[in-house]
Order: C-alpha cells, then structure tokens, then sequence
C-alpha cells in the first residue's frame, strides 16, 4: 500500500493534531506496529509558519496536539521546508538526518519508529 501523502498546503497545525492521527486510526498495519510503543515525541518546526507539536503514542493509537510537552522521550527539530519536503516523499527521514536536516534528542531507537507514525 503506498504511503498517505498530506495535503501540499496543510499547516503544522493540521497535520500534527488531525491528519497523523486520523491516518494512524486507520490504517490497521500502522496501529499493529505501533500496538507496543508508548512515547511522547516533540517537533519543533523552525521558520514561517513553524511552532511546536506534541504526538503521544499509546496502545496502537495517536493524538496530536499544538505546544511541547514538559516531558518527553524525542525531540525532532526541523524547518518547514525540510518537514515539508519529507511530506512530499522528495527527501527521506535517513538522508534528512545525514544531512543534518533533522535533529532528534532523546531515544534514538523511538526516533527510527518515526516512519511508522508519520507515514
């Protein structure tokens, strides 16, 4: 099955809070894979339009919410274009990362999940 692609147009906003987490609910592989991870992950997307997101991962299930979390198990910080260019399939997470696009703290391991979240 191929890869859910957002909108070209849709803001962080609607992406963190609404389309993760309606596309998670469903896709049954998704929510299978991700049946054993619990973790909070915060985005931080820098520039025009950028801000910060939340995603809490539970019992196969995400929500999404605008703002950071005080406690978390990743950080992933990006800039829009970038963000937007994974969203497009132009540039893939493993390649972003070498080219220090992305940057995460916390748990690495999590962070390698990130392909079964955000699609």
């Amino acid at each position: 099955m191929e890869r859910a692609k957002p909108p070209d147009d849709i803001s962080p906003h609607a992406f963190f809070t609404r389309w993760i987490p309606d596309n998670v609910a469903r896709d049954q592989t998704r929510r299978e894979r991700l049946a054993g991870t619990r973790a909070v992950i915060v985005f931080s997307l820098q520039g025009e339009e950028g801000g910060d997101y939340t995603l809490r991962i539970s019992d196969g299930r995400v929500s999404g919410e605008a703002g950071a979390a005080k406690t978390r198990d990743l950080f992933v910080q990006v800039d829009v274009p970038t963000w937007r260019s994974l969203n497009r399939g132009e540039i893939g997470a493993p390649e972003a990362l070498l080219r220090r696009r992305i940057k995460l703290q916390g748990d690495f391991l999590l962070g390698l999940k990130l392909h079964l979240i955000l699609g």
